[in-house]
């Protein structure tokens, strides 16, 4: 076979070859990887989220343990708590799940019914001086308040990573390259509870 033939022969593939380096250079100028990138970035959020509100569950058993050594101390509080960590770890919210507003919304009350349960529990935890004294106690509420804070931290880190990721796929010409190949829908944010944003201060 001539060099000619050869040449011949390779053009179809040379063409496909060619035609598959452009389709990649369009599909990163078209925003294509910078939305993957930031569907990445949530899911990463979500999961840290996630994590900082498993330890303040984690935490509810020790801390009710501890409460429920107290004498005559509310039975209907510490119910309450229990029954809002049930709830909260019962429901839960896969990444794939973040555009759902329901599922967002349930998560979210089932997390707010927690914290407004704990932070009923540590308001009444001031009418028994034995229970304030308590290292054991002290100790718990301590990293209950850390880890309050890392979820606020969580919190807001997560809705940053939606905010870019939900203005990437609106944004010209990314929504194209989105609506056409990955048809990736908005991401909700995650809200504090209303009845849960006002945490009573607790002073030991």
């Amino acid at each position: 076979m001539s060099i000619n033939q050869n040449l011949n022969a390779m053009k179809p593939i040379l063409s496909r070859l060619f035609a598959f380096i452009l389709l990649l250079g369009s599909l990163s100028g078209c925003g294509y990887n910078s939305i993957q990138q930031n569907d990445e970035a949530v899911n990463k959020a979500w999961g840290d989220l996630e994590s900082q509100l498993q330890r303040r569950a984690d935490l509810v058993p020790n801390l009710v343990a501890t409460v429920k050594g107290a004498a005559n101390f509310e039975k209907e509080t510490l119910t309450a708590v229990i029954e809002a960590r049930a709830k909260a770890t019962a429901v839960q919210l896969t990444p794939e799940m973040l555009s759902d507003p329901e599922a967002m919304n349930k998560f979210q009350s089932a997390q707010g019914s927690l914290s407004s349960s704990l932070s009923r529990l540590l308001v009444a935890v001031e009418r028994y001086p034995e229970l304030k004294a308590n290292q054991n106690f002290r100790d718990l509420q301590n990293q209950l308040e850390g880890t309050e804070n890392r979820i606020s931290v969580a919190r807001q880190r997560y809705n940053a990573t939606v905010e870019t990721f939900n203005f990437s796929i609106r944004q010209f010409p990314n929504s194209m390259t989105n609506s056409l190949l990955l048809k990736l829908k908005a991401k909700e944010y995650f809200k504090a509870d209303a009845a849960a944003k006002a945490v009573p201060e607790v002073k030991f």
